[in-house]
């Protein structure tokens, strides 16, 4: 284990340069000819590691160098999963034919070049395949030819809502309930329970769920009764839930956006709108409430139109009517948002869910966020949209990320968002009227979240940050890399610090290829407020507790198997312990379990810190847990899965978003 505080040489990559390009290139092409010549033989050390013998594991581009007693080969890490660890291949045939392994990567892409031409080590047969154009769009990036399917048995057998509230003397859907009414019958279709321990009846002393809890045998009565413990503990409250009546108003469109109308007429005279301090503009209470304050006034704001009477006004409000109400706050009474040095939760899709920024949030993040919500969606009254914005009382600095392309749409969410739930700031994707929605609809700190451009060697963000800064934006976030090259190229950090100067005196975050206490240290030091962790995140959740101790943690298969325990457990307690809720909580560890599979445990490294971009190639771990967490393969995923949530049901079909893995 490395010591604590020790920081290793920083080199930041720039892809800036033809030079460095054409010295990339010309590396490759010497590391290839070697390779040839060797056959097999130890390489020179990478750019990127350290000194000294950097084993087996280094002789492909690309690839986490593993300790060669480890590696195997794809045959036999499945055969091994598939004998339960019982029969362990030896270490002769594990380390001495691990060039043969597959990596998952047809050839032609693990040689290809930067600039996309083959090298002087390539194949003929990668050569002409590189040659042919492409009749097929290559694969990567989200899976967005995945099947969608909703489970039918969700909508069968259910059980009248009514019953599982125990409000029997009143059905909720009168003579039109198409739901069972029959506990017993219920029963008797019911499937099996998955397990004997109730999170949510052991934790509150009470299951919400009832009968049809799938670990209802912890609760039950001998007569199907719903049992309660004497002393219940209330569940802790998660805000920024959706409203029966809001959703109302906005899916019949009767919600008066004043303030946004007001600021697009403005604007729609040919002048950008100006803050007015002295506006006495009616807010509707609550509108700069604090986290944790309660917010029944919020909930219950939007249900009448914003007029100009507050006083007489018919809405419900909670507490005495005060000058806040009424009086809209100056720019320079706003809330600040400062989270200088701190560590900072991106908001990622699918996987950036509550129960797993929980996750985050014990062992050390500092700020978090929603994932990316739709405007239009929201002023839909969409459920699945606002679920996006749910706050867990864990997250003390939490904010919501709105993507829109319209000035209306955002300006008229900006004020619903502004009315209605508890966020200590909003941040968004450029592409919107940033100064319109500050200045004129938002009492919260607004940031935001950019690239550094468009295409690949066209950086505009050194351009685009003193406009931002201009308009009022509280903090931005770069991440290193152009809309064009996703994930495929390293992060620009040599960019980034050129920005900082850009972006002085509004804080900027850094964004991109943390992985590691010495990655933070390095991103620190080019002169950012702050950085934000999104994949590495996904990969070791552990990694802020590794940056704030300044070490690198070889934690255990079994404490990994406990993290996802406890994920598992959060999301039964957020999306419900029935058999819908079950099966949530299922697919969304199953998507995080294809980002965690690329984790490599440190005491397997031959050099450290493992490399964000590497590769891990097939390797048995140190026991069976830990080889079937490093597996790619969904059905492996599964397997995990069953040991946390029980069986999966009949004809379960699960696609992750990031690859074409399916499992049937």
């Amino acid at each position: 284990m490395a010591s604590l505080g020790t920081t290793r040489a920083c080199a930041l990559p720039s892809t800036s340069g033809p030079d460095t390009r054409a010295t990339r290139k010309a590396s490759l092409h010497s590391k290839e000819r070697r390779g040839r010549m060797a056959e097999g033989a130890a390489e020179a050390p990478a750019e990127s590691g350290g000194g000294g013998d950097l084993g087996t594991g280094a002789l492909e581009r690309g690839v986490a160098p593993i300790k060669s007693r480890y590696l195997t080969t794809k045959e036999q890490f499945h055969e091994f999963l598939e004998a339960g660890g019982r029969e362990k291949p030896s270490q002769e045939t594990a380390g001495g034919n691990h060039c043969d392994c597959d990596l998952s990567e047809p050839e032609a892409k693990r040689i290809r070049l930067e600039d996309g031409q083959p090298g002087e080590g390539a194949t003929e047969e990668a050569a002409e395949h590189l040659e042919q154009p492409q009749t097929q769009k290559r694969a990567r990036g989200q899976n967005k030819a995945r099947p969608h399917i909703k489970p039918s048995h969700y909508d069968k057998n259910r059980l009248c809502p009514s019953i599982v509230q125990e409000s029997a003397a009143k059905c909720f859907f009168g003579d039109r309930c198409r739901f069972l009414h029959d506990v017993s019958c219920y029963l008797e279709t019911k499937p099996a329970d998955l397990g004997p321990r109730c999170v949510l009846f052991e934790n509150y002393g009470r299951c919400p769920y009832g009968v049809t809890c799938r670990f209802a045998g912890a609760h039950l009565g001998p007569e199907g009764q719903n049992l309660v413990r004497e002393e219940v503990v209330p569940a802790p409250p998660v805000r920024n839930g959706l409203d029966k009546a809001l959703q109302q108003q906005l899916r019949k469109r009767k919600i008066h956006f004043e303030r946004a109308e007001q600021a697009l007429h403005q604007l729609g005279k040919g002048h950008l709108p100006s803050p007015t301090p002295s506006a006495t503009v009616p807010e509707v209470p609550g509108a700069a409430s604090a986290p944790g304050q309660d917010n029944c006034d919020t909930q219950q704001a939007p249900l009448a139109p914003c007029t100009g009477t507050p006083p007489s006004s018919p809405m419900q409000t909670c507490g005495p009517l005060t000058d806040e109400d009424i009086v809209r706050l100056r720019s320079c009474e706003k809330r600040q948002l400062d989270i200088s040095g701190k560590l900072y939760l991106a908001p990622l899709t699918t996987c950036g869910n509550l129960p797993f920024r929980r996750i985050c949030k014990r062992y050390g993040a500092d700020v978090t966020c929603g994932e990316m919500a739709v405007c239009t969606n929201l002023l839909q009254g969409q459920t699945s949209e606002w679920a996006l914005l749910k706050r867990h009382p864990c997250e003390d600095i939490f904010g919501v990320q709105l993507e829109g392309a319209f000035p209306d749409t955002m300006t008229k969410c900006a004020e619903l968002l502004n009315r209605t739930i508890e966020v200590d700031f909003v941040d968004i994707n450029v592409g919107c009227p940033i100064d319109l929605v500050y200045k004129k609809v938002l009492d919260v700190p607004l940031t935001v979240k950019i690239r550094t451009g468009v295409q690949e060697r066209v950086n505009l963000a050194h351009r685009l940050l003193p406009k931002l800064r201009d308009w009022g934006a509280a903090l931005v976030t770069l991440h290193g890399r152009s809309r064009e090259q996703r994930y495929t190229k390293l992060a620009d950090w040599q960019y980034i610090k050129q920005c900082v100067a850009a972006a002085s005196p509004m804080p900027l975050f850094g964004n991109g290829d943390i992985l590691s206490y010495e990655d933070a240290n390095c991103a620190m030091q080019t002169g950012v407020t702050g950085i934000m962790i999104a994949r590495g995140a996904l990969l070791k959740p552990w990694l802020f507790t590794e940056i704030k101790e300044q070490r690198h943690w070889d934690i255990s298969s079994s404490e990994r198997l406990d993290i996802l325990r406890d994920f598992t457990n959060y999301g039964l307690e957020h999306w419900g312990s029935d058999t819908q809720g079950v099966e949530k909580t299922r697919r969304f560890l199953l998507e995080w379990l294809s980002f965690l599979c690329r984790y490599v445990p440190v005491g397997l490294l031959e050099r450290l810190p493992q490399r964000i971009n590497e590769r891990p190639p097939y390797y048995l771990g140190r026991d069976y847990l830990e080889t079937l967490m490093a597996s790619q393969r969904a059905a492996d995923w599964i397997r995990i899965s069953e040991m946390l949530l029980g069986p999966v049901p009949p004809n379960f079909v699960f696609v992750p978003k990031h690859k074409a893995n399916a499992y049937k």
